[in-house]
C-alpha cells in the first residue's frame, strides 16, 4: 500500500477542514498552498519538492489515492460539478448538507459555497 506524500496529508487535512455545506474547487486547493507558499520562505534545499508543483491536476490525484478518508464530495472542478463518476453520489451528500446549488440542481453555485481555506476565528489550517 503506498502511503501519502507530506504534501498529499497537507492537502488531505484541508479537505477535512471544510465546512458542512462549503466547497472548494481542485484549484482553489492548489492555489491556498501556493499562496502559503509565497508567504513563507522562500524554496530552498529543504523545500518539499510536492509543494513547488501542487497544482488542480496533483490535487486531483491526491483525492483520487488518498481521498476516501475525507469529505471528497466537497472538491469539486472548478465549474460546480464532480468529476466523472462522482457526480450522483457526490450531489447526494452535498444536498443533505445544504449546499447552495444552481438552477436545475446538478452543479454547485460556487459564488455561495466556495470556501475560502479561513477558519471561523481567522484561522487557517495547519
Amino acid at each position: 500500500m503506498t502511503l501519502p506524500t507530506p504534501i498529499a496529508e497537507r492537502v488531505l487535512d484541508l479537505v477535512a477542514r471544510i465546512p458542512a455545506g462549503r466547497v472548494m474547487a481542485y484549484g482553489d486547493i492548489a492555489a491556498w498552498f501556493a499562496d502559503e507558499a509565497a508567504d513563507g520562505p522562500e524554496a530552498g534545499p529543504d523545500t518539499e519538492p510536492d509543494a513547488v508543483k501542487l497544482g488542480p491536476r496533483q490535487v486531483g490525484r491526491v483525492m483520487s489515492h488518498f481521498g476516501g478518508g475525507v469529505p471528497w464530495w466537497r472538491v469539486l472542478r472548478s465549474d460546480g460539478t464532480h468529476a466523472p463518476g462522482l457526480a450522483e453520489e457526490g450531489l447526494r451528500r452535498l444536498r443533505a448538507e445544504g449546499t447552495p446549488l444552481r438552477a436545475g440542481g446538478t452543479r454547485v453555485d460556487m459564488a455561495k459555497a466556495r470556501w475560502d481555506g479561513v477558519e471561523r476565528g481567522g484561522r487557517g489550517p495547519a
